[in-house]
């Protein structure tokens, strides 16, 4: 740990914003380290990376002498763009901080800062203003327990006020309650969600070597997914605190009363800080819910379509042959390529005994394509009856089997 971070983690007890800034700089420190021990000049995934790209390349080539790929701009494009990309993010820290660091973290601050209209950080002013509400907090309770001390007189007495006040929901203890609800709904989201994304940069690297291959894709794409998630989180929680904070600015001014704290200004700062926990609740569900519809890679599309590939090709069973003649009926007025009729009345006698009496020719014709599982004989036979010759009628005798 440098000697700024430790600087920083001595004072993140401070406040929100001490802690904030601590947190980034040692999720900054720890993906560093972590970059470096994995690919690295001395990394001990080296060997694996270089296996694994080995293998990538031979897939390819494989694919080539088999015939199930080509040499094409439409088949080396995402092959050589997913391999330049996994380089470059694999192997440069630099890269690494520059692209991925700076998007997930800088991205959402300045999109709140543009919307609270904030100059700056928006997370670090949206920080320093629940330190500013904190200490107002404290220093009301300060005063209303030297006024309750000076109440009862000091010593044995005040003790007594003291005890009785602590075990009732008496307005000093409806404000802590609300203080404590709101630093859970604020400075626990936002620690939490900056701790689990420097986390998932630091082993980000290892999921990004994995999205060489389609069989790993998916954990590319759920680390991805992680990383919007806990990205976006901040965001939600500045725009939304920040509506928060200006309702509870009158209420904390109104804490401190002519006897000491108002009950009616501290059960509302418990009323606020409720709602504000259950808005990052809510916060909460719907990044996950914006997040889970993302279809990184298409993969949501490809398993949509290995999904409905069985189901489409599965062969529908036969039907009855009054439901064939009900649905071929109304295909008799249509023109419909007939299958050439053979000659033989063993052949016709089959064809007649496969569909029901009273039904036209070309009813028939295309029951018995429909049902071609009925009239097995039948369908030998116009097997064998077909040949070279049957390719060359004339024009006139088509002409004339499709009139009929």
């Amino acid at each position: 740990m440098s000697g700024a971070c430790d600087r920083l983690a001595e004072s993140a007890a401070l406040g929100v914003a001490p802690a904030l800034r601590a947190v980034d700089c040692l999720s900054n420190e720890a993906a560093a380290a972590a970059f470096g021990r994995l690919f690295g000049t001395q990394g001990a995934l080296l060997p694996a990376l270089t296996i694994l790209l080995t293998l990538y390349i031979a897939f390819f080539a494989i694919s080539l002498l088999t015939g199930r790929s080509a040499l094409g701009i439409s088949a080396l494009t995402p092959r050589m763009m997913t391999l330049g990309l996994v380089l470059t993010f694999a192997t440069s820290w630099a890269a690494w901080q520059g692209t991925v660091w700076n998007l997930v973290i800088g991205a959402p601050d300045q999109i709140a800062g543009i919307i609270t209209g904030a100059r700056g950080s928006a997370t670090q002013i949206f920080a320093d203003r629940i330190d500013l509400i904190f200490s107002a907090i404290a220093e009301v309770a300060d005063a209303g327990a030297n006024s309750a001390t000076n109440a009862a007189g000091g010593g044995e007495g005040a003790g007594a006020a003291a005890a009785a006040a602590s075990g009732s929901f008496s307005p000093g203890n409806l404000m802590w309650l609300g203080a404590l609800l709101l630093m859970l709904g604020t400075v626990g989201v936002l620690l939490t969600a900056r701790i689990a994304l420097g986390v998932l940069l630091a082993v980000g690297p290892v999921f990004v070597v994995m999205a060489l291959f389609k069989g790993t894709r998916g954990l590319t794409a759920g680390w991805l997914r992680g990383v919007v998630l806990t990205a976006i989180t901040p965001l939600f929680v500045v725009v939304g605190g920040g509506m928060m904070l200006e309702l509870l600015v009158p209420v904390v001014a109104a804490l401190r009363g002519a006897e000491g704290i108002d009950g009616r200004a501290a059960l509302a700062l418990f009323l606020i800080a409720s709602v504000h926990v259950a808005l990052m609740a809510m916060v909460l569900k719907v990044a996950g819910a914006i997040v889970s519809g993302w279809q990184v890679f298409g993969l949501a599309e490809a398993r949509e379509s290995e999904r409905a590939g069985p189901a489409g090709g599965a062969v529908a069973a036969p039907a009855s042959p009054a439901q064939t003649a009900e649905a071929a009926a109304p295909l008799t007025g249509r023109r419909i390529a007939l299958v050439p009729q053979a000659a033989g009345a063993g052949i016709a006698g089959a064809e007649t005994s496969a569909v029901p009496a009273g039904v036209s020719r070309t009813s028939r014709t295309v029951i018995q394509q429909a049902t071609g599982g009925h009239a097995p004989q039948a369908s030998s036979a116009r097997t064998r009856a077909r040949g070279i010759g049957s390719r060359f009628q004339a024009a006139t005798q088509r002409k004339r089997e499709f009139i009929r």
